[in-house]
């Protein structure tokens, strides 16, 4: 039997909140443990029930999306955020994903979308709109200055490091890298740490930033 995964829908839309748990529950894997209407009843709900995933909309009474967001993800940081909403407006957008957001779907999603983006955070995955995928390449593209002439004359980095960013760009987790590839998680942050050097960069996103602006990598 699949894992059972418990998910809290925050929306300040009844009809709307109806529907999704409707559909959701027609799988055997999903169930909705709670419904919230507006943001303190949000991080009441989760707190009470620790779900794995809270589907949350941006625009609530109380707490908007985004301080839920960041509320959640300094209580509860193991929870996965996946904002679900009408809004793709860049701040928006950017917003949500610095605080800390797991994934970003637009409301014009099928179902099955839907089912296999909760399932795809519970994974530690990232899960992105096409529309909001776009908007990250687009802002990565224009605050990205062209390389050095001598840049292709830093070490290579090998198919295995380049598999392993790939993955890190999706926005698996070390465990989720690891359990995809056949590794342990710690053999992963060794990986990672290569890498780090080897681009000299300090971080997972430095790290795919200047892969994508070397072209060592595509976000696609």
């Amino acid at each position: 039997m699949a894992e059972r995964i418990n998910v809290i829908i925050a929306d300040d839309h009844s009809i709307v909140r109806q529907g999704i748990r409707q559909y959701l529950e027609l799988t055997d894997d999903i169930t909705v443990v709670a419904e919230a209407a507006e943001g303190n009843q949000a991080i009441a709900m989760i707190n009470a029930y620790r779900p794995d995933v809270v589907l949350l909309d941006i625009n609530m009474p109380g707490m908007t999306g985004v301080e839920v967001t960041q509320k959640l993800k300094a209580q509860h940081p193991d929870i996965k955020i996946l904002i679900l909403t009408a809004y793709d407006e860049d701040p928006y957008v950017f917003s949500l994903l610095q605080a800390g957001a797991n994934g970003y779907l637009l409301k014009n999603c099928d179902i099955e979308e839907l089912q296999k983006a909760v399932r795809a955070v519970h994974q530690g995955k990232t899960v992105l709109s096409p529309v909001v995928a776009d908007k990250i390449v687009r802002q990565i593209q224009r605050t990205t200055p062209a390389q050095p002439d001598n840049a292709s004359s830093l070490e290579d980095l090998t198919n295995r490091e380049l598999e392993i960013l790939r993955l890190a760009a999706k926005g698996y987790t070390n465990k989720a890298i690891g359990q995809d590839i056949g590794i342990s998680d710690r053999t992963v942050q060794g990986h990672l740490a290569n890498i780090y050097a080897k681009l000299n960069v300090a971080s997972r996103t430095e790290a795919v930033t200047e892969a994508v602006k070397r072209k060592l990598i595509d976000l696609d």
